[in-house]
C-alpha cells in the first residue's frame, strides 16, 4: 500500500507530503553534513544551497540533496 499523503502549510504555502517523510528532510539532505553549508549566513553559504533554497521558496517544494560536487565534510581535517 502506498504511503498516505498529508497536507500542511510550509513557508506560507499549502503542500502535500508523504506522511512517512514529513519533517525528515534534514535526515537525508547532504547539506546538513557539509562544511560549506551556512544557511544562517547566506552571503557565505554554498552557492548551490542558495540557488536550491531560492527554487524551493519560489516553487513551494523541498529538495534534499543526495549528491553534490561541492561537498566537504564538516569534520574533515582543517574544517
Amino acid at each position: 500500500m502506498a504511503p498516505e499523503i498529508v497536507f500542511y502549510v510550509h513557508h506560507d504555502i499549502r503542500v502535500g507530503v508523504r506522511e512517512d517523510l514529513k519533517g525528515k528532510h534534514r535526515e537525508y539532505c547532504l547539506c546538513y553534513q557539509c562544511h560549506n553549508f551556512t544557511p544562517e549566513d547566506r552571503g557565505n553559504n554554498c552557492a548551490i544551497a542558495n540557488a536550491l533554497y531560492a527554487l524551493n521558496c519560489l516553487a513551494g517544494i523541498t529538495t534534499p540533496v543526495w549528491e553534490c560536487p561541492n561537498f566537504y565534510p564538516q569534520n574533515a581535517e582543517g574544517s
